[in-house]
């Protein structure tokens, strides 16, 4: 027959064992290993946007301007 200590070491060692999970550290977070290459602009995009900036062009007058100097550039080769 068990005795009443032998209970209660029983009943501590399964509790412990028990809140064991609850005190578990979630894992880490995996480390993020997708990096984009960098973007190669061209020579003609890189005197289109110095032109852009020359003028002060932002927003969209200067997607259009870029855009527009880039055909040209293209159309010029």
């Amino acid at each position: 027959m068990k005795t009443i200590s032998s209970r209660a070491i029983a009943t501590a060692f399964a509790s412990m064992l028990l809140m064991g999970s609850a005190f578990a550290q979630a894992t880490a977070p995996a480390a993020k290993t997708d990096t984009k290459a960098p973007v190669v602009h061209s020579a003609a995009s890189l005197e289109c946007s110095k032109e852009a900036d020359a003028k002060g062009l932002h927003g969209k007058e200067r997607k259009k301007f870029r855009s527009e100097c880039k055909k040209a550039a293209a159309e010029k080769k």
